[in-house]
């Protein structure tokens, strides 16, 4: 048969007739019509659009072909990208309704509201929204608003059909400007209704989380600002025109939205725990400057770290391990956030009642010096009177965790900072430069030098606990002093005895429970830790803790993160064969018909593109060997060793599935996009790693091998710029202090200034 796009490249199967000479076509594919099923051979070279034509021309159908559409049986739309995907495998086709055709008619059927077909419209509006052209076509006949319409008036299934299908909908960058605050409002008051279904808190969620995401600053191409201190704007028309300070105006009229958001963290309905996590990432990632310490105020007043650490120890975590690390690296940049904001007691209500709560709870009395100065802060261990520079390095991160402190035994505190008062200035233990101390201990051990520096494959509830952990090791530091016998010069040696106790009591957090780590604080005694530090030393050079290095450190880490990152996009783009494989939470598990999956990375680092096979192939460069494609932007999760390999490969015997470490799979709400074996774990490192690396407001690492590669490469280029330095003899400074001031001014720099 001819296969010329002027030729019969689409027709009925033809009979063998008229003698041997007639050839009989052998059919591709079956197309199911209203008049029953025809079998057909399609021509790969055509366009959809021109198969459809011939089709109905053959078939002798009177309306016109571009009513027309083709589906296959599991109601997958028939595109150019996957055509020759549906004839080589010689899938079932339906003919049916073009996107404009389906449009009219469901948009029809919610202008009606007759309750059955109602009902039905939605249901199918859900999926269709998903294909681009017929969400164009919805949105050609003022789709959304009817959509708001449904949403404001419903409820039960049919509003979570309703706000499914909007959600679907605004997984496009365009179409849906016109949503006002009154719909982020409903949005917001169904998520904080205790009656709402879970299946209408699902898309909710979802919804909200992607309005959060909308703000001008991530709007692709060029953006706009009124003025150089205004927040970016959005081009006309733009859906990029909402963001963090639209949805928290709305939220604050709701003020029981956050505590329910947080609450369903620990729901067993994972899809919905994943939706509330997500959302409460977004919400962290995009808080703008007005509403910051409003917003993180309250996620602390609701104990959102205990309900994190909590989900770290659920059964579902698996599903949920990407989003409890994004929270994570979102809590370090917090904590940084804070380490680096002033203490400004005259400016800032917050900071002066924190104070005036640390020192009212100290019981002790304004003194005066016998110079006249004031003695009030330096009570309590400050160096001099002048708090905001007491704070300099630990912000109000230091300030919070002295409050902290002083609130988790005020009593305790009281007896500490008077009894220290009654020795000799000598032997005083200045208590609250030593809970600065720690901050910056803990801030050092957890990485939290830079924004983003505290990144880890794995999880640290201990890190979430941070101010909790602050409080035992302020009391093992206070412990120490008095074991010692310490005077005020020996405060650098407590301070390293304290170090070397954080790494042993906070080592492989993600394994070990809270109360070992309790017990490492509070069981210890001075003689023990003192011979374990001496070993420590003879093994590392105090140069390391010095604060330049580890400033130097930070750095290198950063670059050392990039290029890794680069690296691992770099392998996307090159792309790599897969086992196709089976998930082993798979009810009824089944070997893929094609064993092999060849995946890669488009230049636009959007989609993924790929291609099924029986057998490997040479693979050419660039995407005409690989016909499929998916949206990176559809992924939520990067499960990893969940999948077993294909029955055959594994033997075919008949007990459970083991996973491979080597597996994962690439989720969405709606299901796995991909299930795959990486032929070796560094194939594996690259690929889970690059893909989140990729991932919005994500960039966490998932494997021990990426995490080693990049400390690896820090401390490389550490060690090579220490060794410039040992080389030239440069002495490294544990800080910088300025010489005294001149005698008097009456100088210049005569070798600096030249009048001529």
């Amino acid at each position: 048969m001819s296969s010329h796009p002027n030729g019969d490249a689409l027709r009925p199967r033809a009979a063998a007739t008229n003698g041997a000479s007639t050839k009989t076509l052998i059919p591709t594919n079956s197309v199911t019509t209203k008049d029953g099923v025809v079998k057909v051979r399609i021509d790969p070279t055509l366009m959809v659009v021109d198969v459809v034509k011939q089709l109905v021309a053959n078939l002798q159908i009177k309306q016109a072909p571009s009513d027309f559409a083709l589906r296959d049986e599991d109601e997958e739309l028939v595109t150019n990208e996957n055509l020759r995907k549906m004839i080589k495998s010689k899938a079932k086709l339906k003919l049916v309704n073009s996107a404009a055709v389906e449009a009219q008619e469901i948009y029809d059927k919610l202008l009606l509201r007759e309750e059955t077909s109602f009902r039905l419209a939605l249901f199918s509006l859900q999926r269709y929204l998903r294909e681009e052209d017929f969400a164009n076509e919805f949105l050609k006949r003022d789709g959304v608003h009817i959509l708001v319409d449904v949403i404001t008036s419903s409820h039960g299934n049919t509003l979570a059909y309703a706000l499914t299908a909007m959600k679907n909908l605004m997984d496009l960058e365009y179409g849906w400007a016109a949503l006002d605050s009154s719909f982020i409002f409903k949005v917001v008051q169904i998520i904080a209704s205790p009656q709402s279904l879970i299946n209408v808190c699902r898309p909710a969620t979802a919804i909200l989380k992607r309005l959060v995401e909308a703000d001008p600053a991530s709007a692709p191409g060029p953006i706009v600002a009124s003025s150089s201190r205004s927040p970016p704007i959005a081009p006309p028309g733009s859906v990029y025109r909402y963001g963090f300070d639209a949805v928290f105006e709305q939220m604050r009229k709701e003020p029981g939205l956050l505590e329910t958001v947080v609450n369903r963290l620990g729901t067993a309905d994972t899809a919905l725990a994943l939706n509330s996590v997500m959302l409460i990432n977004s919400l962290l990632a995009h808080a703008t400057d007005i509403w910051w310490e409003t917003f993180i105020s309250q996620l602390e007043r609701l104990n959102t770290r205990r309900a994190v650490i909590r989900l770290m120890n659920s059964h579902t975590i698996e599903d949920l391990t990407s989003c409890v690390l994004d929270f994570q690296g979102n809590m370090a940049r917090v904590v940084y956030r804070k380490k680096t904001t002033l203490v400004e007691p005259d400016v800032e209500e917050t900071h002066a009642a924190s104070l005036d709560y640390i020192w009212t709870n100290s019981c002790l009395q304004v003194e005066t010096a016998s110079d006249g100065m004031t003695l009030k802060w330096r009570q309590l261990g400050f160096s001099s009177e002048n708090i905001s520079h007491e704070f300099n390095e630990t912000g109000v991160l230091g300030l919070d965790c002295l409050k902290l402190f002083v609130q988790n035994d005020p009593d305790f505190f009281s007896k500490v900072v008077q009894e220290q008062n009654s020795r000799s200035p000598q032997r005083r233990c200045p208590v609250a430069r030593a809970s600065n101390e720690v901050v910056e201990l803990l801030s050092e051990y957890w990485g939290v030098l830079a924004p983003g520096y505290a990144t880890s494959p794995v999880f640290q509830p201990f890190f979430l606990n941070f101010y909790k952990v602050h409080t035992l090791a302020t009391n093992f530091f206070l412990q120490m002093w008095n074991e010692s016998g310490a005077a005020i010069g020996d405060f650098t040696r407590v301070v390293a005895l304290v170090r070397s106790q954080v790494k042993v009591a906070l080592r492989q957090e993600h394994l070990r429970p809270w109360h070992e780590m309790v017990q490492d604080f509070s069981d210890c005694e001075y003689r023990g830790v003192r011979d374990r530090q001496m070993k420590e030393l003879e093994e590392e050079d105090d140069l390391l803790s010095k604060v330049p290095v580890r400033n130097l450190r930070a750095k290198l880490y950063k670059e050392s993160k990039e290029f890794v990152r680069q690296q691992r996009i770099h392998c996307l783009l090159q792309g790599a064969w897969f086992l196709n494989a089976v998930p082993i939470s798979a009810p009824a598990p089944r070997r893929p018909a094609r064993p092999w999956r060849f995946m890669r990375l488009d230049n636009s680092l959007k989609h993924l593109h790929y291609v099924d096979s029986l057998s490997k192939f040479p693979v050419r460069s660039g995407l005409e060997d690989l016909p499929e494609r998916f949206d990176l932007a559809l992924i939520t999760e990067i499960a990893t060793a969940n999948c077993a390999p294909p029955l055959e490969a594994a033997g075919g015997g008949s007990g459970p599935l083991v996973a491979s470490p080597l597996s994962f799979s690439l989720l969405t709400p709606e299901g796995s996009l991909a299930d795959v074996i990486a032929p070796d774990a560094s194939r594996w490192a690259d690929w889970t790693d690059g893909l989140n690396m990729l991932r919005r407001d994500s960039g966490h690492v998932a494997s021990k091998e990426t995490a080693d590669f990049i400390q690896a490469l820090t401390e490389i280029g550490l060690k090579i710029k220490l060794l410039d330095l040992s080389g030239d003899k440069v002495e490294i400074p544990s800080g910088l202090t300025a010489g005294p001031p001149p005698a008097n001014s009456d100088f210049f720099f005569s070798d600096l200034y030249d009048p001529q």
